[in-house]
Parts: C-alpha cells; structure tokens; sequence
C-alpha cells in the first residue's frame, strides 16, 4: 500500500476513526510529519487538534541514527540496549538528549505561541504520526501523555512497522494503523509525495484548526500538499 501525500494518509486513517466521534476526543499530532495527517483526521471527527512535541536524541556524530527521544513534559526514552553495543556512553547520549531538550521547549513556543496548552487529564486522545518505524519518538511521547492522566490514549498512524506496532500495543488504550507493514526500512518509502513539512506549514494547520488568521501571511494562494493557503 502507498499514500499520494500525508493528507491521503490522514483521509484514510481518519475513516478508521470515526467510531471515537462521540467520545469528543482531542487529536495530537507529532510535529512536523504528523501534524498534516492529524489535521484531516481532526477535520473528518470534528474534533480540536493541537500538538505534541517531541525530538529524536541521535548518536553524538551521527544524529541520524536514533538512540532515544525526549517528549514535552519532560519525558525522556533511551534505547539503552542499543547504545550499549554500539559502544556510546551514557554520559555523551545525555549531552545530546540535553540539547534536544531545548529544542522541545523552543518548538512548544514556535508551534502554540500565545495559544494555551491543552487540557489533557480525562480526555480520550488520539495521538497521529505519519508513521512509526522504531517507535522510540512515539514511546516518549505516550509515556509524556500518561503523566498528564488521560482518560484513554489512541496510537493512530497510517503505516507502521509490525514489530514496532506490537511493542507499542501494551501501552496504549487502542491502535490504529492503515497498513501494518512487514517489512520497513523507512515511513516514506511508503508515500508517493514525503517531502518534509516546514514549521511554517504546523503553524498555519494549527491556526486554521483554532480558528485563527496565521502569524505568517502570504500574498495570494498557494496549494501546497492537498491544502489551500491563503492571505
């Protein structure tokens, strides 16, 4: 199976999810890959959207190879196992973990700026990424939504590595998956279109999910990955 583009993806995984409709959920996605998706199935519920944020902590060197990831509310998920046998200690992945961190916070701000954080304690919450391949990114953020108290958490994504999935099941209330893969060396070999969404583009779902102008308006209108812009 293979998505056009991530608002395919969020349209198929959304018709998965009609059945929470009437729990009133709230839809969080992963930025920036996740955010596109969330926005079509929150569209399709008629439900709020708002974000999660959450960084990938990589190998010092090498930060394209994930060891862990630290989630807003301060969570943090280390593949100890993994940085055991390939010789990195502690100590340097912490270096790293620290950084992103930072990164975290400045997001929170970039992303919501004035609007409020989301009230999270109670609330059925489904949590949307455009994919998950070694599910540490995800792991961090579920474990930083379960310090909030929701009511029920829900893993939504529109492909996912099997194995990574089963890993994932036991600390979720439910998941939801479009096309759980066999065999996956990366999300977007799954997608036709997987080019990378910018900050700008977070930014103006998310305003055009409160209700809001954008910060950053444009002269005339530019489509743009299934969406039209507009000043």
């Amino acid at each position: 199976m293979r998505f056009r583009n991530r608002t395919d993806a969020g349209r198929r995984l959304a018709a998965l999810l009609t059945g929470y409709r009437a729990e009133s959920p709230l839809v969080l996605g992963l930025p920036r890959g996740g955010v596109p998706v969330a926005y079509e199935v929150a569209r399709t519920l008629g439900a709020p959207l708002d974000v999660w944020v959450v960084r990938k902590v990589g190998a010092p060197g090498h930060e394209e190879l994930g060891l862990g990831a630290v989630a807003e509310g301060g969570v943090l998920f280390l593949d100890r196992g993994m940085m055991r046998s390939l010789g990195y200690s502690e100590t340097a992945v912490m270096r790293e973990a620290e950084r992103e961190a930072d990164e975290v916070t400045a997001r929170v701000a970039r992303f919501r700026g004035s609007h409020p954080a989301p009230e999270l304690e109670g609330r059925t919450l489904l949590l949307v990424d455009d994919g998950v391949a070694t599910g540490g990114t995800m792991r961090a953020a579920i474990g930083a939504l379960r310090a909030r108290r929701p009511g029920k958490i829900v893993l939504a994504v529109p492909v996912g590595a099997v194995e990574s999935l089963e890993s994932l099941r036991a600390e979720v209330d439910d998941l939801v998956c479009v096309y759980p893969a066999e065999f996956m060396m990366a999300v977007g070999e799954f997608y036709d279109d997987f080019r990378q969404t910018s900050d700008e583009e977070v930014r103006e779902l998310l305003a055009r999910a409160w209700g809001e102008r954008p910060e950053a308006s444009r002269a005339g209108a530019e489509r743009e990955g299934g969406y039209t812009w507009w000043t």
